[in-house]
């Protein structure tokens, strides 16, 4: 659901991105709370590098028309909702930057749909769902399952509104609000399945790393040979004890090659058509004022390296750069969010008068 540059006129952009850069300076003082420690950086910015990865995963949804991952219910449920904003946000930034995916100046509207609205609504929804629904690992994830698949088309919802309010094309809104939910209720079930797995096998592993299975009232209960078990307890801030005794390091090597093979391999196999947005906006008219990438002439445009002839190798290698960039940044990202909180605790609990 990248828009691209033109859709949306000038100063419904500018506005838009007002307000998702505001969203993002709350979610990243949000953020710090999550995180908890600085070993939490590295799994978030995995998290950022994995909805890259999936998120060149298209999949089939209807005649000529595909869908992929939007991430924010997966994000929100895993790191946290604040969290979830800054790592699809920074998984747009680097789409928009290096793969001419999604216009620089529509990139507000794209935090907004993509990021904010999803992690909203879904989490919202989730933690609701697991507060009535029975505290098991497949509660939690027909939870997961539930939020992801409300999200997209609350999305979809969500730009059609700011097309009807900033459009550059005189077209039916009506139409293309029929289209737009309609295409991206199919689309979330695609979305659902991918979190609900993901979010499944997490939990199956390593409950103490879903964020969205903290504090609440009840212990995560497991099933092992056929009986419900507690889940390994977490402590009120939700790390595992002993931390020591649960390294973290081999959940993040895992998650690494799952995203560099998806990204590198998998994609190759991806459907070729156009996703949602594009298709409504073929068929309904509204890119009609759609203008060229400002970046169109990146050497990664388009997932795939200039000068690399081979469309398999080109790719495999652009989503490799993809993910590796990803990975980077969002930890860095996260490292220094995680930082400023260590030195605001820590200049809370100096003594008045005095610095650290």
């Amino acid at each position: 659901m990248h828009a691209p540059d033109g859709f949306i006129n000038a100063p419904v952009s500018a506005a838009v991105g007002v307000v998702a850069a505001a969203a993002v300076a709350v979610s990243l003082r949000g953020a710090r709370r999550e995180l908890g420690t600085e070993r939490a950086a590295p799994l978030a910015g995995l998290v950022a590098a994995f909805i890259f990865a999936v998120q060149m995963l298209n999949f089939p949804v209807a005649a000529g028309t595909s869908g992929h991952l939007l991430g924010g219910a997966l994000a929100a449920i895993l790191v946290g909702p604040y969290t979830g904003v800054l790592c699809v946000s920074v998984v747009l930034l680097m789409q928009a930057v290096l793969f001419a995916d999604g216009g620089l100046t529509a990139l507000g509207v794209n935090i907004t749909d993509m990021a904010i609205v999803t992690t909203v609504v879904a989490y919202a929804l989730f933690r609701g769902l697991v507060k009535v629904l029975p505290r098991t690992r497949r509660s939690v994830t027909a939870a997961s399952f539930v939020a992801a698949l409300v999200s997209v088309p609350a999305s979809a919802a969500v730009f059609t509104l700011l097309y009807a309010i900033g459009g550059t094309a005189d077209v039916s809104i009506g139409k293309v609000a029929t289209a737009m939910v309609g295409v991206h209720v199919l689309i979330g079930l695609g979305e659902a399945v991918i979190t609900a797995l993901t979010v499944g096998a997490v939990i199956a592993v390593r409950p103490d790393l879903v964020y969205g299975a903290r504090g609440l009232g009840q212990r995560l209960k497991l099933r092992v040979n056929g009986e419900l078990v507690d889940a390994p307890d977490t402590g009120q801030t939700g790390e595992p004890v002993p931390a020591a005794a649960r390294s973290r390091r081999k959940v993040w090597a895992a998650g690494l090659v799952t995203s560099l093979l998806l990204a590198g391999f998998v994609s190759f196999y991806a459907s070729a058509n156009p996703d949602g947005l594009e298709k409504v906006a073929t068929d309904h008219g509204i890119d009609q004022k759609a203008e060229e990438h400002a970046a169109a002439g990146s050497p990664l445009a388009d997932y795939g390296v200039e000068d690399v002839d081979d469309a398999r190798l080109s790719g495999g290698l652009a989503g490799v750069i993809g993910v590796g960039v990803t990975v980077v940044a969002g930890t860095g990202v996260f490292w220094l969010v995680r930082r400023r909180r260590g030195a605001e605790t820590a200049d809370a609990a100096a003594p008045s008068g005095t610095s650290v």
